[in-house]
């Protein structure tokens, strides 16, 4: 199964390792290497997703790229079979998992051009599959343990962190999605400036805009959130520190302190129970409501509804959520950190306002409610760069032309050797 040096000229034959991957959703993660997935098929690579098992999902399934163009390409998703023995904790789990995922690629008995692994949840998987094959290895990484942890604290966290480096040393090249990353991997990890390869994320404006259909049930939708008279403020995200939700519950009480005719919606998976007590402790629990994960459906009228949506992350290599409400024409407030920076532009196309702050983000919310027509523009703007600048085809293009510097770089050092 070593790379076959005639074949290489024609569509890459890609296998891709993930440990998320619709309708397995922990984070941007799996939507990330679903878009991607999809619009390499669509350019016509052979793409090959082996995941985790999920049991809602068939362990098989074979995508197609969108109706109405042709392509040479496919995407078939291999799911993994569930742990044979229950693990005794969360290192043990993704031990199994990246031995499961070892034993989907064998199974599969196919040549592939190139291995890509994304984040260190598959790096053992990833770096096997490179040596027992003989194939390059490319690696995203889409965040890192030292800047969700400000640092290297603990021995799990110090495994984690070597499991990143070990993923990137092994690899031919080290795709990050946004500049801050490429600092970080570089600083954190000891990547060399020349290994590293900036992709954005993207987001596909069809799938996260509402239908017509949705469109003429969102005045009742809404009512099951805010009052006719009460602005919507919208978080979405997962709750884990980092993302910053529990700044916005102290920004929440200064924002009805000079507006009270306003909700707040905090949505994402995690325990949430620290919130609901500061929000209760705050006097302003029934203004804001905590619906957990929400479905697919339930997300693209939420950003349809809002009337503000807010990402004060605490660190945020990228920022997809944010890329979302863009898409949506939903005005945007972040803070001033990470990859946030490079996808809105304080004044252009939303508001950027102090990271772990609560007045500063009040100001941010309450500048958006208070100026609507401003608002408007800016999301007009950032509408427009979604629509150009951020596409999953474009990104794919991207992606394809590393894949093809590594594969010509490969052919040249093994046609020496």
């Amino acid at each position: 199964m070593k790379l076959d040096k005639k074949k290489i000229a024609g569509p890459p034959r890609i296998l891709m390792l993930s440990w998320e991957f619709p309708p397995r959703i922990v984070g941007g993660l799996a939507r990330h290497v679903g878009e991607l997935s999809l619009a390499l098929a669509q350019a016509g690579a052979e793409v090959d997703v082996v995941t985790t098992y999920v049991s809602s999902a068939p362990a098989t399934e074979q995508l197609y790229p969108k109706r109405g163009k042709a392509t040479a390409g496919r995407l078939t998703v291999h799911r993994a079979a569930a742990d044979p023995i229950n693990p005794i904790d969360f290192i043990a789990s993704i031990h199994q998992l990246n031995f499961g995922l070892l034993a989907r690629v064998m199974a599969l008995g196919r040549d592939f051009d190139l291995v890509h692994g994304h984040d260190w949840l598959v790096s053992q998987a990833s770096w096997v599959v490179k040596q027992g094959l003989q194939i390059p290895l490319i690696s995203t990484i889409h965040a890192t343990e030292h800047g969700r942890q400000q640092g290297i604290n603990n021995p799990l966290q110090s495994y984690i962190h070597a499991s990143e480096w070990h993923l990137t040393y092994e690899s031919w090249r080290v795709i990050c999605c946004s500049q801050f990353m490429a600092e970080e991997v570089k600083h954190a990890l000891s990547v060399p400036a020349d290994k590293i390869a900036v992709i954005p994320n993207g987001v596909d404006i069809s799938r996260i805009a509402v239908s017509p259909k949705e469109k003429a049930g969102l005045k009742e939708f809404r009512t099951r959130w805010a009052a006719p008279d009460e602005k919507l403020i919208l978080f979405v995200g997962r709750m884990v520190k980092e993302k910053g939700a529990h700044i916005l519950i102290e920004a929440a009480f200064r924002v009805l302190s000079a507006w009270p005719k306003a909700k707040f919606v905090i949505a994402g998976g995690g325990f949430a129970g620290h919130l609901t007590e500061r929000a209760r402790i705050l006097g302003i629990k029934d203004r804001v409501n905590f619906p957990g994960f929400v479905s697919e459906e339930d997300l693209r009228k939420l950003y349809a509804i809002a009337d503000v949506a807010v990402f004060p992350s605490l660190y945020e290599p990228f920022g997809i959520v944010a890329l979302e409400a863009l898409a949506t024409e939903t005005p945007v407030v972040t803070s001033d950190i990470g990859g946030l920076k490079e996808v809105v532009r304080h004044g252009e196309n939303g508001l950027h306002t102090w990271a772990n702050n609560p007045d500063s983000l009040a100001w941010g919310i309450l500048e958006v409610l208070k100026n609507p027509k401003a608002a408007l523009e800016r999301t007009r703007r950032g509408y427009q760069e979604v629509k150009t600048k951020f596409t999953w085809e474009k990104i794919a293009q991207q992606a394809l032309a590393v894949y093809d510097d590594v594969l010509q770089e490969y052919r040249r050092r093994t046609k020496k050797q």
